[in-house]
This record gives C-alpha cells, structure tokens and sequence, in this order.
C-alpha cells in the first residue's frame, strides 16, 4: 500500500511538472497537490468538472455579497479558501475520472478570470481605493493574457511559475478580509485600511510576477513557429 501511495504521489507530481514547462512542485505545491488528490478521490468525483468550476465562481459572488451587503467581512476567509479548493478540485477530477478535455480547461480558466475580477470587487467593497484596485487586476489579467499568447505561438508550459499566481491572490484577499475583521480600525498601529494595504501588496506581487514570466517566456519560447499553424 505505501508503494502503491508512492507511485501515486510520484505520478502527482509528474503531472504537475508536466503541465507546467518542467518546474518541479516545491513542498508547499507538493502538500497541496496530496489534498486535492485526497478530496479528489470522494464523492466529489460524481460531480462533472465544469460544475466545480462554477462552484468556485459562485463562492467568490457569496463573498463579495458578504462584505458588500451585510458587511461580514470574516466570512469572505472561509469562502475564498474554499473557492480556492474548488479551483483545484475541477481539474484534478477531470483527470482521475477521465474527463479532461480541452473545452473544460476554457472553462476553467475563464471561471479563473471572472474569480480574479470578483477578487478585485471583494477587495473594493473592503475599502481598497478604486484605482489600486484597477491596477491590480489589470496586472493579473495582463499577465495571463501574456501566458496564455505565449502558449498560443508555440511556448510549452506555462513559461513560469511565479509569485503572482493565483493561491497568492485568494491568499491576499483572505488576509486583508480577515485583518479587517479582526481590527476594524485598520492595520495596527497606522491605522491603515486592510484593504488598501493587501491591494498595494498584489500590485508589488504582480510586478514581480510579470517579471518572472518575462523571462521564463524568452527563455522557452521556440524560435520558429510550429509546423501545424
């Protein structure tokens, strides 16, 4: 049975290497790949992938709504982590049951984008100022944008894994929901709105993020077009 773990862990990995140009998970991915391997393997494999997919995009809507409408903002963490399960979830069934297919990964990434725009809305209705929150999204949708042209012309993977991804952005929005639950006064001693701060943090984040992809998008692009265009 160990052995047979082993493998699995082994092929885990494997798979996320593959799907991203090559890079091996670091311990941190490598824990969370074993639980959403773990989720994975339950009832929630009943479940098509697309609606999973759904699920975290109408998570993310709960959020917002919390912090716009009663104004719970401790009730956005659970949420967002959750929501972050569930990205995680829809492609990990969709390859241990057998339906992965390319109109899923659409689906998949453009749920990612709308919970991107629906993480700026939640930063927003926590008091982040409206032109850091354009600045910040507009980063992440940049750089998606650029990885996703990049792989269009012929780059294999995803060109880098960087610090800008998105268990960093849930990750963000999570804590700036959670400071702003704990000390509604703001960031202690400053004062400091949660949301401003953690919105200024994405954009540090997303700079960096971009720069990284640069590079691992000169590194890995082909130098000529494939024969198949």
């Amino acid at each position: 049975m160990t052995s047979d773990n082993s493998e699995q862990r082994g092929a885990d990995d494997s798979a996320w290497s593959e799907l991203h140009g090559g890079v091996r998970p670091s311990p941190v991915v490598r824990g969370w790949l074993r639980m959403v391997r773990a989720l994975a393997a339950g009832p929630v494999t009943r479940i098509p992938p697309d609606v999973l997919s759904a699920a975290g995009v109408l998570t993310l809507v709960t959020a917002w709504a919390a912090v716009a409408g009663p104004g719970w903002p401790l009730l956005v963490v659970p949420l967002v982590l959750a929501a972050g399960v569930l990205d995680g979830l829809d492609g990990a069934v969709a390859l241990r049951t057998g339906r992965a297919r390319p109109l899923g990964a659409v689906v998949d990434s453009v749920a990612d984008r709308i919970g991107d725009l629906l993480l700026g809305a939640i930063l927003y209705a926590l008091g982040a100022p409206p032109a850091a929150v354009l600045a910040a999204v507009t980063l992440v949708l940049l750089l998606e944008y650029l990885r996703a042209r990049a792989q269009a012309v012929g780059m294999p993977g995803v060109g880098a894994v960087t610090v800008a991804e998105r268990p960093t952005r849930l990750i963000v929005v999570a804590l700036a929901a959670g400071g702003t639950a704990v000390f509604p006064a703001g960031v202690p001693p400053t004062g400091w709105n949660w949301a401003a701060v953690f919105t200024s943090a994405w954009i540090v984040v997303g700079v960096v993020g971009m720069a990284q992809l640069l590079r691992g998008v000169r590194r890995s692009m082909p130098p000529t077009f494939r024969r198949d265009r």
